[in-house]
């Protein structure tokens, strides 16, 4: 009997064979998310009350589409949970757009928490995958570390940071990201060249 989980080998078969077929569409992705991260680390301000508006808007089109669908199919399971969290989103989603100071300052503490977690992983899965990813594992470390070092820069800076903090933070994170994913892109590249060399 087979297993059903994939094996270190065929994740990396499956993660070199995606990196030879789409590299250009990552280069592309790395480099918008470069050009994104430099403009919000110029104007960081900005960049916090933008990103504060975005995510206030996100949460209310969420929770009036949550609220229609519960209402327009009041049979579906878990009816009760559907509808606290339609209408939680919802109220969020006003909030944040209502009382943007407020929200600067909660969506900080949200993204702090969600940079420690995400630089966490970058890092184990770089460190656990590097096989796969001999030529751009490190990179992925370095923005691992970064998002940890951010993290801890607005926390020991609390509560003045929270003004910039989140466009800063969604700038740096954007730009290393970016880099992590440009350095994939022209790995994946090399591939194509040595699969494109050996066939000759």
């Amino acid at each position: 009997m087979t297993s059903s989980n994939p094996t270190l080998g065929e994740v990396q078969r499956a993660l070199n064979e995606t990196m030879r077929t789409y590299w250009v569409l990552f280069l592309i992705q790395g480099v918008i998310m470069m050009i994104l991260g430099v403009l919000a680390v110029l104007w960081p301000q900005f960049s916090t009350v933008a990103a504060d508006i975005y995510i206030g808007w996100m949460f209310l089109f969420s929770g009036i589409v949550g609220l229609v669908t519960v209402f327009w199919a009041p049979s579906i399971p878990a009816f009760l949970w559907s509808l606290l969290t339609a209408a939680l989103s919802l109220i969020v989603g006003v909030l944040l757009l209502w009382h943007p100071v407020a929200g600067i300052v909660s969506l900080t503490l949200a993204l702090i928490a969600f940079f420690i977690v995400e630089g966490l992983f970058q890092i184990v899965a770089a460190i656990v995958h590097r096989d796969a990813l001999p030529g751009s594992w490190g990179w992925m470390v370095m923005s691992g570390i970064a998002d940890l070092l951010l993290a801890w820069l607005i926390i020991s800076g609390w509560p003045g940071t929270a003004s910039w903090a989140i466009g800063l933070i969604v700038g740096v994170n954007l730009i290393t990201s970016g880099l992590a994913i440009t350095m994939a892109a022209l790995a994946g590249r090399g591939l194509v060249k040595a699969v494109a060399s050996a066939t000759r």
